[in-house]
């Protein structure tokens, strides 16, 4: 099973550190989350049809011409494989584990890539699925050579499947204005930018026939009525939206900061940044463990997976959070070789 950030029960449980006791830095969610706001007894109450007004408020923000509201991106990376006949799929790498796991696992050929190499299998795959931004190495992909590949897959059957999770700090890079052209998907998330993944609400957004196969496959109450209540007020709240973009861009540059200070070169998004092994001197785990035994938790990228070896590290959530980040990484002392 694919390892995922967000596991301090883990770290609870090894560490014997009580959960109160940790800064956990081990996802890229917006620490200052939108304001839940208080909820109508119908939300609760009635079978959640999903409403037409939160669809129409997705497609105003995030661009898209139509959408289908899905129970957090993870619902339509588990669908997506089930709605296609046995395939090649391509998926880019290190990324998001569930894209390629969930493709494995419904019978199709999958091929790992990094960024560098996907142009090279796009003439021999029919699927192709690309994080852009990148998780969680912040690489991205210009719109123009994602809309050519849609071009290439679409003319013999294939889908380009762009996950745009963090999308929301970099809206230049988004093509969820053209979701509707054939064989595209694009896969938005309220959890991260908006700082509400418990709410398991996400958006995929395709061609009015691909839509309908995903809405058949998902069945009637997909998402929650609370959710859906929630979500329709953050993605039509404009002036929250402007101010966590400043704010994000702030926190994004003091995370940088804080870990060049450090002698790590990252890269990243404004809610997380990534260390390479190589970045980080060769001592990943060793520094993994020295996070931990302070008291922070931080999500570590093993080699195995994706040829990939490195640390991501999430936002702060607090000023004290910062102190006691910024604390251990100045207490850290490199390891002799």
């Amino acid at each position: 099973m694919p390892e995922h950030g967000g596991n301090l029960n883990d770290a609870v449980a090894y560490y014997g550190r009580p959960r109160e006791q940790w800064v956990d830095l081990s996802t890229g969610i917006n620490p200052a989350h939108y304001p839940v706001p208080a909820l109508p007894d119908m939300a609760w109450h009635r079978l959640p049809e999903i409403s037409k007004e939160l669809e129409q408020a997705a497609a105003a923000y995030y661009g898209f011409p139509a959408c289908v509201a899905v129970a957090g991106t993870q619902a339509a990376i588990q669908a997506l494989p089930r709605l296609r006949p046995h395939s090649r799929v391509c998926v880019c790498g290190p990324s998001y584990a569930e894209h390629a796991w969930q493709w494995q696992q419904a019978g199709h050929d999958v091929i790992r890539a990094s960024y560098t190499e996907l142009e090279q299998h796009l003439p021999h795959v029919d699927v192709m699925v690309v994080v852009n931004p990148n998780n969680p190495t912040g690489e991205t992909i210009a719109p123009a050579t994602l809309l050519a590949w849609r071009e290439q897959l679409a003319a013999r059957g294939g889908w380009l499947i762009v996950d745009e999770a963090f999308g929301d700090t970099v809206p230049e890079l988004s093509i969820s204005s053209h979701s509707d052209l054939p064989g595209l998907w694009v896969l938005r998330s309220v959890g991260k930018f908006f700082g509400l993944a418990g709410l398991r609400l996400g958006f995929a957004g395709a061609s009015a026939n691909l839509l309908a196969q995903l809405s058949a496959w998902l069945g009637p109450w997909a998402v929650s009525g609370p959710a859906q209540t929630i979500a329709q007020q953050a993605l039509s709240d404009i002036a929250w939206q402007q101010k966590n973009r400043h704010v994000l861009r702030q926190q994004g540059q003091r995370l940088r900061n804080v870990l060049a200070a450090s002698g790590w070169l990252s890269q990243g998004t404004d809610l997380f940044q990534w260390c390479s092994h190589q970045h980080l001197h060769q001592q990943t785990d060793a520094l993994w463990e020295h996070f931990a035994h302070q008291g922070v938790w931080v999500r570590r990228f093993d080699a195995s997976a994706w040829s990939a070896h490195g640390l991501r590290f999430g936002l702060p959530a607090s000023e004290a959070d910062w102190q006691r980040f910024e604390q251990a990484c100045q207490q850290w002392k490199p390891q002799e070789s």
